[in-house]
């Protein structure tokens, strides 16, 4: 079994310069030798590195799912489809009819992996500029997948990929990356991430196991 980080690490941006800081404090035990303990502390919204959202993130669609009480069953070595295109920069609309035909045998349940970039990264195009199409996302929700895990989400212009997407219950991974090297048809997913009562959306580890 192979294991594929697809993991965009959280850095730096615009809004947050320096989302994780470091500072040294000297510990000085009463029984023990003096030593100097590293504590990082965090500051950055929920959209950092690879995110998850729950279908909270739209207020509309809240279900009540949070990053504390959502099923660690539906996160841990999910089985998943994995649906390859291999979209220019700028083409637009991806179809149900493009998914169905990379996926002859789509998920029931369990998860799903479009990577429909091919080798390019998320931000190797110009930002939405390649888009999951309204009948896409229906396509997708047909299939019952709880989680999508997608190198393309909206559109300019905001589709409602999201919304329609948070109403049939799946949550979304944002920004994952390496999705190409996912070879095989179905994987093993895992999504972890912290513990935070009332987080509909929050940075994240993905984890994909490969035969």
């Amino acid at each position: 079994m192979k294991l594929i980080d697809l993991t965009h690490p959280v850095g730096p941006t615009e809004e947050d310069p320096e989302p994780v800081s470091t500072e040294h404090r000297d510990i000085r035990p009463a029984a023990a030798e003096p030593y100097v303990a590293v504590v990082h502390n965090f500051r950055h919204n929920g959209m950092v590195g690879t995110y998850v959202d729950f279908p909270g993130h739209i207020v509309a669609t809240d279900d009540g799912a949070d990053a504390a009480n959502y099923p660690p069953e539906k996160l841990f070595r999910v089985p998943a489809a994995v649906i390859h295109l291999d979209r220019p920069d700028g083409s637009g609309a991806v179809t149900a009819e493009e998914l169905a035909a990379a996926c002859p045998q789509p998920p029931s349940g369990g998860g799903l992996i479009v990577n429909a970039l091919g080798t390019k990264r998320f931000d190797a195009i110009e930002e939405r500029s390649v888009w999951l199409g309204s009948d896409a996302v229906e396509w997708i929700a047909g299939t019952g997948a709880h989680i999508l895990v997608s190198d393309i989400y909206e559109s300019r212009e905001l589709h409602g990929v999201f919304a329609g997407l948070f109403g049939a219950g799946i949550s979304t991974v944002c920004y994952p990356v390496r999705l190409h090297e996912l070879t095989a048809e179905k994987v093993l997913l895992t999504v972890l991430f912290a513990r935070v009562p009332g987080a509909k959306q929050l940075p994240c580890r993905v984890l994909a196991e490969v035969e």
